[in-house]
C-alpha cells in the first residue's frame, strides 16, 4: 500500500474497508504496526460470534472438563491482558498469518520469549479450532534456557533444620522431598496416613474463580503410596494433621527458609526435582523413582520400567537416610 506525503507533517494512506475507499491521517510517517491497528478500528462493528476474543472464549470453555483449573486460568489472562483489543476484534475467518505476526513482532518487543510462544501457543490452539486448515508459519522469537537452581543435600539438611520448630511447614519440607507436588500435599489428611505408609489420592488447585478445589492427581500414575519414616510420621501424628494454611504461605515459608539461611532461591517444585536427582544418585533404580514420584514417562528418568518391585524398601532405605 501507498503512504502518501501531503505535507511536511502529514501522510495519508487510502485502503478498501469493506468495499468502501477510506482515508487515513498521520502526523507522521506510519509503521505497519499503526497501519494495522489504524486498518482495525475502522473496521465495522464485527458480530460478537466472529470475533477472535468470542471464539477464544468459547475454546476455554469447550475445554474446561479436559484441562485442568491452573491452565484455565492462565489461558483467560492471557487472553484478557497479553493479547490487544485490535486482534480480539479481528474476524476469526479473517484472520491472515500476516495479522498473527504482525502481533507477535509488537508482543517480542517488551516481552520474554518463553511468553510470546505461550501467548502464540493460545492463539493458534484458537486458530487451529476455528480454522483446522489454516497454516501457521509464524517466526518466533529464539527460547532462553531456563536453567532451575537444584537444591543440594547440603541446602536440604540446613532446611530441614531450621524448619524443626515450625512443623507444619517442615512436614511439608519433608513431604516435598519425598516427591510430592504441592497440589498433593494440600490434599492430605490424617486419614491416608496408614502406619508408616502415606496414600496420595487427591489434590488440591485452584480453580477459574481462584477457589482451591478439590480434585483426582494429574495422572493415573500420580496415584501411589509411599513409605514415610518413622521420625515424620511421629511429626505428623504430634500435630495431627498434615496442613491446613493458606495454599500460598507453603511457598513463601520456604522462601523465608531460604533468604534466612542465604540459600539460592528455588520453588517448592524444585524438591520434586531434588528428589530425583539424590535418589538416583544413591542407587534407587529408575523404577522405583517413578513409582515414588509419580511420573507418568521418562521426561526425568532415562527410561521406563514396567514394574516397580519392592518401591516401600528403596523408599525406606533412601527416605532414613535423608531424614535423621
Amino acid at each position: 500500500m501507498k503512504i502518501e506525503k501531503i505535507s511536511e507533517k502529514s501522510y495519508r494512506v487510502r485502503k478498501q474497508i469493506n468495499g468502501k475507499r477510506v482515508s487515513f491521517l498521520f502526523d507522521h510517517k506510519p509503521t505497519q504496526a499503526e497501519l494495522y491497528r489504524a486498518f482495525a478500528e475502522a473496521l465495522e462493528e464485527v458480530p460478537l460470534k466472529d470475533s477472535f476474543q468470542h471464539c477464544a472464549e468459547s475454546f476455554i470453555e469447550s475445554k474446561s472438563n479436559v484441562i485442568s483449573p491452573k491452565t484455565a486460568r492462565e489461558y483467560r489472562s492471557l487472553l484478557n491482558s497479553s493479547i490487544p483489543s485490535w486482534f480480539k476484534k479481528l474476524s476469526i475467518e479473517k484472520i491472515t498469518q500476516q495479522d498473527l505476526q504482525l502481533f507477535v513482532n509488537e508482543f517480542s518487543a517488551n516481552h520474554a520469549p518463553k511468553t510470546v510462544h505461550n501467548v502464540h501457543g493460545f492463539i493458534s490452539s484458537v486458530l487451529g479450532q476455528y480454522r483446522p486448515n489454516m497454516k501457521i508459519s509464524t517466526t518466533l522469537p529464539q527460547k532462553r534456557k531456563f536453567e532451575p537452581y537444584t537444591p543440594s543435600e547440603d541446602d536440604i539438611r540446613r532446611i530441614l533444620d531450621a524448619s524443626k520448630d515450625d512443623l507444619p511447614n517442615h512436614i511439608c519440607f519433608q513431604l516435598g522431598i519425598m516427591g510430592m507436588r504441592r497440589s498433593e500435599i494440600l490434599a492430605l489428611t490424617i486419614d491416608d496416613l496408614d502406619g508408616n505408609i502415606l496414600t496420595i489420592n487427591k489434590a488440591v488447585v485452584e480453580d477459574k474463580d481462584n477457589l482451591w478445589v478439590e480434585k483426582t492427581t494429574k495422572t493415573t500414575e500420580s496415584a501411589r503410596t509411599i513409605y514415610l519414616p518413622d521420625s515424620l510420621v511421629s511429626e505428623i501424628r504430634q500435630l495431627g494433621y498434615i496442613y491446613n494454611r493458606n495454599p500460598n504461605k507453603m511457598y513463601r515459608a520456604l522462601i523465608r527458609y531460604q533468604d534466612k539461611l542465604g540459600i539460592p532461591r528455588f520453588r517448592f517444585h524444585d524438591l520434586r526435582h531434588f528428589f530425583a536427582s539424590y535418589a538416583h544418585d544413591q542407587g534407587m533404580s529408575d523404577a522405583d523413582i517413578m513409582a515414588s514420584g509419580g511420573w507418568k514417562s521418562d521426561y526425568v528418568m532415562k527410561r521406563v520400567y514396567r514394574h516397580a518391585m519392592n518401591t516401600h524398601e528403596a523408599q525406606k532405605a533412601l527416605f532414613n537416610k535423608l531424614i535423621q
